[in-house]
């Protein structure tokens, strides 16, 4: 960055107030001129480049309660960032201010109440280190550099969705920075509406400071893995996954990926850097049954490489994480989908013998069992009738590719559209308000707008799936 760019954030604030704003926080203020200001400014998408005026990395609740009040006192805009995850760059922001919450890792697990209070700055690899030392867990984020707040205000499909639902659906309570600067609770007893609200609403409502999640007897080992093919087995192995799949026990939830097979040895020489077709697996039962269910996809093909078998909780977390590093261009678009006929299936195969890179894929990801039954009090949280989840990802690290992949994610999308019953909104990137409302169900929607109302009247927090106060 020049010192010219430098300049010109440094004064958009009054000096006076940044200094005030110095004095009255624990953590570290960050601006353009500072050392480290390079990496702080950064996300997870390479996609997104921008520059805040000021980084403030919180150190705890006063200073992202004293923060929220200098930014609306001053009219700032408004980026929160948690583990930076999000793919369409809301952790930062053009000329404003980002409240940083990555410096909060706080954590307390405690196994008599199967329950963790966990701090918004988490990343899920931190999150299951810590859950898993007593063999619990809840349901977490495929990449586990993920963090854990933006991904369960969105919902959160992870491997336990379908036994234990969606990420959402296992808070028990938050506490929460309001857009006027108050901490509030919100829970099944208080402040229930804004409770129903965040379990799926996203980061519309304010600074969530700390989560509490119900845990689960999960692991440490559980049967998992994945088999490869090549893909032009697609047809065949999707419609036979679409037969299977209907079928199978709750314990056991799936994820079909389409990519470019990794160099990596247990993946065939004949299929390495070739275009290949993944299905996924964890099973969150006993190590027997889930060798059992599993046996039909490890017979058809039969496979070009089978790693199924018993694999740490932590390692099937992370399974994904090579395939999504940061500074990564990154451009998605995704589709709910009520079914898995064979036009769909056909589509889907047309578009994946397209693939725009190497490094681009296509995440198809078994949804029902719990995450079909929203908790018995309620969350906004839509479209839990879906079968599966679509995710269309395009990513690159050349410039010169950008108009290429964004065309092929668009014209993917473009194709399921007849398939679609709607959107999830952790998934979403650019897409304007209507593929918003389009992530929530019709009542689902009208009473949010109407939380949003009552507890951000301005859309002082805007910077994300943005519910307006107003239709």
């Amino acid at each position: 960055m020049t010192t010219d760019t430098a300049q010109i954030h440094e004064t958009a604030i009054d000096e006076t107030a940044i200094e005030q704003l110095g004095a009255q926080r624990r953590g570290r203020l960050i601006r353009p001129a500072d050392a480290g200001y390079e990496t702080a400014r950064h996300v997870w998408n390479g996609m997104i480049d921008k520059y805040p005026a000021l980084i403030v990395r919180c150190a705890g609740v006063a200073d992202v309660m004293t923060v929220v009040r200098f930014a609306r006192e001053h009219e700032l805009e408004v980026a929160i960032r948690g583990g930076g995850h999000n793919v369409a760059g809301n952790g930062t922001c053009e000329g404003g201010l980002v409240i940083d919450l990555s410096a909060m890792k706080g954590i307390r697990v405690d196994s008599a109440s199967r329950t963790a209070r966990a701090e918004p700055g988490l990343t899920w690899k931190e999150f299951d280190h810590e859950t898993q030392a007593l063999g619990l867990a809840t349901t977490g984020g495929l990449v586990s550099s993920t963090g854990i707040a933006g991904f369960t205000l969105g919902g959160g499909i992870g491997w336990l969705a379908r036994k234990h639902g969606m990420a959402c659906d296992n808070l028990r309570s938050v506490d929460i920075v309001t857009a006027d600067g108050q901490l509030l609770t919100a829970s099944p007893i208080q402040n229930a509406d804004l409770f129903w609200g965040i379990r799926g609403g996203g980061g519309n409502f304010g600074v969530v400071t700390s989560f509490e999640y119900q845990l689960h007897s999960v692991g440490p080992i559980v049967f998992g893995g994945a088999v490869f093919h090549p893909l032009e087995r697609a047809s065949e192995l999707l419609r036979f996954y679409r037969d299977w799949a209907a079928h199978t026990p709750e314990e056991l939830t799936t994820l079909v990926a389409i990519m470019t097979a990794p160099p990596l040895p247990f993946i065939p020489a004949e299929l390495q850097g070739r275009p290949a077709i993944a299905i996924a697996a964890c099973y969150a039962g006993g190590l027997d049954q889930g060798e059992t269910v599993v046996q039909p996809l490890r017979q058809f093909g039969p496979p070009a490489a089978d790693v199924l078998g018993p694999i740490p909780y932590t390692a099937l977390q992370s399974m994904f994480d090579e395939g999504a590093p940061p500074g990564m261009h990154n451009y998605w678009k995704s589709h709910y989908l009520a079914a898995l006929d064979d036009s769909a299936i056909d589509t889907i195969i047309a578009h994946a013998a397209a693939l725009p890179a190497p490094s681009a894929q296509i995440h198809l990801h078994q949804l029902q069992g719990a995450a079909a039954r929203p908790p018995k009090e309620g969350a906004s949280f839509g479209h839990r009738d879906a079968a599966y989840a679509l995710n269309i990802i395009g990513t690159w690290t050349d410039p010169g590719e950008t108009d290429g992949q964004i065309a092929w994610v668009r014209d993917f999308w473009s194709a399921m559209e007849p398939f679609s019953t709607g959107v999830y909104v952790n998934f979403l990137g650019e897409e304007g308000q209507d593929l918003v409302e389009a992530a929530y169900d019709a009542g689902a929607y009208r009473r949010l707008v109407e939380i949003k109302r009552k507890y951000d009247p301005t859309n002082f927090f805007h910077l994300n799936q943005n519910i307006k106060p107003s239709e």
